[in-house]
This record gives structure tokens, sequence and C-alpha cells, in this order.
């Protein structure tokens, strides 16, 4: 019994404006002879349509098109591929069953579902166009649009005189409902002859057309997204500040009062640098800029006392902060004697074993955080001090002299004993209230050995409050012996000008006693090297004068001694050359208006004589 069906199930995919997809359905009347219904059924499910009779009634009333009609295939809807969606791949482990498939002038045979799938190339971007091999020989090009419709709207076919063609279709999607055809048998009406018979292989193919098309289409989508990010950020970009106006009279007048006004004083002294940046000055309205220039000025000293303000509510916060980290600290402290107190026998043995446990734990915890806390504390006061040190520190000038760096490092090392001394001290007054407290709270239990305990409180307590006697005694001694420091300190520096002062007082007699002869012989006799400065300098002008065996005149010789130390004075140093006969000599060289007088050293020569 054959049955003429009419199918409505092209489809034509339009691009909207959005390049979102969306499909129309057309409509087109093919006739189709069909022997078994249900095996009709079973092919069009394959393809993922639902099968319909004349009347518009679904031949199988138990048809799910969201399940299919078989296990492990998948319905192949045009909605998904014309998304962009690629169907989930078939498991290789589950079997696929497919269908006979009866057409108009050709009927499809299944393949041997045991055999592998058929292997396909590599899909290329954007394809829409199939490789076809296999065909009959009698196969005609009605007959390939006959069986190749199904799958979608067809563009263009390519036969060859071979029995392959290519196919393009309208969309990508297509191609992947052309493919489950590859590997079915085709045979032309029911003649069993060879040229009538082949079986289909169908497989992607690389056509330019398909590659321009999906290039065409990647440049608009990166254009679109190009402008999208443009647009966002032109969104998201900050507005530009407002230009500045040019100068003039008008403009320059109004500024001057915009500087005058606190809150309006960023805006106008913006607007001055940027006139004075662009070159406005010149000598008719410099007299102009001078005023603003003025009137920023005056700022300063506001500017200043704001800063100074600031500083202060910072002290102030800091010491607030101290104060209240001391409190927690107390509060800590006696959370800890709380702990200890029950640890203690007679109320210990009262917990049971998980009680004792947790108060074993809150205990070391608040320790660990007490312990936290006072270091911050104390590193609080370690930077109070150090500044206040540094202060002193940039106070005090550099000491010149090596009696005078040894007083101030042995002043530094009083200071830091002073600082471990003070540190003891309030550790020392922290432990005392901790007793005191801890009598407090003695005195108010009702403890058998209440008077034992009071008088080993009162014990601690006095020597604890001994000590603390004997580290104040220690700090007042330090205190003087750093004071008597300070004063050796101020004694040796008066000694030290003293000294430069007798030493300028020497240099002058011995500049005046150069033009007499009778007191050069007594000294020379008496002692010629009267300190050890002038033997250094002896010994400095003989290296000198030995590399320089033919003499130098006393300016030569005082310009080497300059860069050593700028106070030897060139009177000086002839005076103590004329007293060392023996070691240096006078020599005239030159001739005429080049006549000049050269010290040698002859203290190889001088040495024999004596």
């Amino acid at each position: 019994m054959q049955r003429d069906i009419r199918w409505l199930w092209v489809y034509e995919i339009g691009n909207a404006a959005d390049s979102n997809r969306t499909l129309n359905v057309d409509s087109t009347a093919m006739t189709l002879p069909m022997s078994d219904p249900t095996a009709w059924a079973t092919a069009m499910n394959n393809l993922g349509m639902a099968p319909l009779g004349i009347a518009g009634q679904p031949i199988l009333p138990d048809f799910d098109p969201a399940l299919g009609m078989m296990t492990g295939i998948p319905p192949i809807t045009p909605m998904m591929p014309g998304l962009g969606i690629v169907p989930p791949p078939i498991p290789p482990d589950m079997p696929v069953v497919k269908e006979i498939i009866h057409c108009k002038s050709c009927t499809l045979f299944p393949p041997n579902p045991n055999l592998p799938p058929p292997a396909t190339r590599e899909r290329p971007p954007g394809c829409k166009t199939v490789f076809v091999g296999g065909l009959p020989e009698n196969g005609t090009e009605q007959i390939i649009v006959e069986v190749f419709e199904q799958c979608g709207e067809i563009i263009a076919i390519r036969k060859s005189k071979k029995n392959f063609c290519h196919i393009r279709f309208a969309e990508e999607y297509m191609v992947d409902k052309a493919l489950y055809l590859s590997g079915y048998r085709i045979r032309l009406g029911s003649s069993t002859d060879k040229k009538d018979t082949g079986r289909l292989h169908v497989d992607f193919a690389q056509a330019r057309d398909d590659l321009y098309e999906w290039e065409c289409k990647q440049r608009m989508l990166a254009r679109e997204e190009r402008h999208r990010r443009r647009m966002e950020e032109e969104r998201l970009r900050p507005p530009s500040p407002p230009p500045v106006v040019h100068y003039s009279d008008h403009e320059c007048s109004i500024v001057a009062e915009k500087l005058k006004d606190d809150s309006k004083f960023s805006e106008a002294v913006q607007t001055l640098l940027t006139w004075i940046e662009r070159g406005e000055v010149n000598r008719r309205s410099a007299n102009n800029f001078y005023s603003m220039i003025q009137s920023a000025n005056s700022h300063v000293r506001r500017l200043v006392n704001e800063k100074a303000a600031h500083e202060k509510d910072m002290e102030e916060a800091r010491e607030k902060f101290k104060q209240a980290l001391s409190g927690i600290l107390i509060q800590f402290e006696q959370i800890v004697a709380v702990y200890h107190s029950a640890s203690k026998q007679k109320a210990w043995d009262h917990f049971t074993k998980a009680q004792r446990k947790n108060i074993s734990v809150w205990c070391k915890q608040a320790e660990e955080i007490r312990n936290i806390h006072n270091d911050e504390l104390m590193g609080i006061r370690r930077e109070e001090e150090m500044e206040m040190s540094d202060d002193e520190i940039e106070e005090t000038t550099e000491t010149k002299e090596t009696e005078e760096s040894a007083l101030v490092s042995q002043a530094e090392a009083l200071k830091e004993e002073n600082d471990s001394l003070r540190w003891q001290l309030d550790a020392y007054r922290n432990e005392v209230e901790l007793l005191k407290q801890e009598q407090g709270k003695a005195q108010r239990e009702d403890d058998p050995n209440k008077e034992q305990q009071l008088k080993l409180l009162q014990q601690a307590l006095q020597g604890m409050q001994q000590h603390l006697l004997k580290v104040q005694e220690e700090y007042k001694r330090k205190e003087a012996e750093l004071e008597k420091i300070k004063d050796d300190k101020l004694q040796v520096e008066k000694m030290l000008e003293n000294l430069k002062e007798k030493e300028s007082c020497a240099s002058r007699l011995c500049a005046s006693s150069q033009d007499s002869d009778c007191p050069l012989e007594k000294t020379m006799n008496s002692s010629p090297i009267k300190s050890e400065r002038e033997a250094l300098l002896v010994g400095i002008i003989s290296t000198f004068l030995h590399v320089h065996p033919f003499g130098a005149s006393i300016e030569y010789i005082c310009s080497y001694l300059h860069r050593l130390d700028n106070k030897i004075c060139t009177s000086d140093v002839e005076c103590l050359m004329s007293r060392l006969q023996h070691t240096f000599k006078q020599e005239m060289t030159g001739v005429g208006a080049s006549l000049e007088k050269r010290w040698k050293f002859c203290g190889f020569e001088g040495l024999k004589l004596t």
C-alpha cells in the first residue's frame, strides 16, 4: 500500500539587523511514496523532524521531539546549529541504528551498524559545502537535489562527470544533516543494475566562497567588538578638565580675587601657573603677575598653620590611642589574674575536666594577646624616646677632637643605660600594681592561710620597693655622672681654645724674631723643634724637598702644605726651616730679574757634620 504524503520541512534562514538568526518556514510541495509509515516516521525522527500526515495529524501519537524515537541519538533541530551551537557528539559505545529512507525516485538503505562510522576530515571554518562521492552512474542532478534538499536549502551543485559532486547549502547547520547520510546505499527505483546503485560518502569540503564569507563575518564581529569597546571606554573615560581661559586684564582681576579666597585658591593658582608657562608675562603685565604671585605667597603661612594643626591632632590622637591601649592592657591583666586565681588548688579541684581545659586554653590566649599589646605599647614608647633622642642629636654639633668624641660616646652609653633603667622602672611599677591588685583580692577571699599569704605579699612588695629605690638611686647617679661629663666637655673645649690662641701667639713671636740673628741662634741651640706638630712639618717638608732635588720656593712648599692644613702660616714654616740649618739650606738661583730663593734638603750631609 502506497500513499502520497506532502511534507512541509524546507527551512529558510534570514539574517536580522542585530546578527541574530531567525527561522522562517517555507512550504515546498514534494510527493514521496511511502510503503511503511513506521519506517518513514523513524527516518524523519532521525533527521529531527516530527512526521505529520496529510491532515496535519502526527503519524505516531507518542512521538516526543525532545527525546527522539531511538535511544542514544539526539534529535537534530534547525535552531541549534543556526545559533552556532554544535550538537553533542554521539558516544562511541552506544549503537547507532539508521532506518530506510524512501524518496520519490530512489531509496536509501542504511549501512551495516556493526561497521565503524565513516571517517571525515577536519571541518573548515564556516563550512557550507559538502563533498558527496559514491553516486550511481545514472544519477542525475535532479536525484541529488531530491535526496539532499531534505537537509536544507541548496545554493549550488557542481556535479562531476564521475560519480561525485559538491553541494553548497545556505547555512552551516545543514552540513551536519547532510553528513548523516554518509554510508547509505542508494538505489534508483527498483533497479539492481550496478549503474543504478552506489554507496554515498559525504564529507566536509573546502570552498573559497565559504572561507570568504566566514572571514567577512569574523571581520564584522571584530568591528562590532571594537565599536563596543570604544563606546565602553568613552563611557568610562573621566571628563576632561575645563580649558584655561586666555590672559586678559578682566580675567587677571578675577584670578586675583580668587587667589585671596581660600576655597578657590587651588583653581586660581592652576590658572596662574598655566599663564606663566604659556609666556603671558611681559613688561606690561609683569606688575599684575607679581601681585598674583604675592597673593599666592600669602597662603604659605596659612598652609604651615594648617599643617601644624594637623600634626597637633595627630599627636592628640596618638596620645589618646596610647591611653586607650594602656586601659585595654590593664583589663587584660585583670582577666589573666582571674584565670590564674581560678587555676589555684582551692578552686581548680571543683571544676570538671572539660572546664579546666577551657580555662587553660582561655588563659593561654589571653596571655598571648596581652603580650602582643604590651609589646605594641612598649614599641610606641620606644619610638617616642628615639624621636626625642634624635632631636637632641640634631641640636648638638659634631666633635672634631678625639677627647670630645670619646665624651660623646660615653654620654650616649649613659643615655642608653638610663633608658633601660626607665623601662625597668615601668615594668616594676606594673608588677607592683599587679601585686596590689592580687593583695586586694586576697583580702576579699576567705582563706585559712590568709595571714601567711599577706606576709608573703608584703615581703615581696617590700623587696620590690627596695629594688625600686635602688634603681632610682642608680638613675640619679647616672644623671649626675652625665652632668659631670658635660662639664668636663666644656672645660676641654675651653682648653682647646686656649691652646689655639697660644699657638697663634707663638707663630707671631717667631715671625717677629726672624730679623735678629742672636735670638735665632739661642733658640736653635736650646731646642730647634718645640712640639710634635713642628716635627710632623719637618718630616713632610723633608719628603717634599727630597723629591725636588733642585729645591723649591717657600710659596711652593706652603701651597703643598695648605692642602693638608689651611691654618699653616708661611712665616712659621720659614722660621722652622731657618732654625734647622743642618736639615734645610737656602740658595739663590737665577740671574737678574729671575733671581729666586730656593730651599733644598741637606739632611744627609748635615748628619755627617753633627
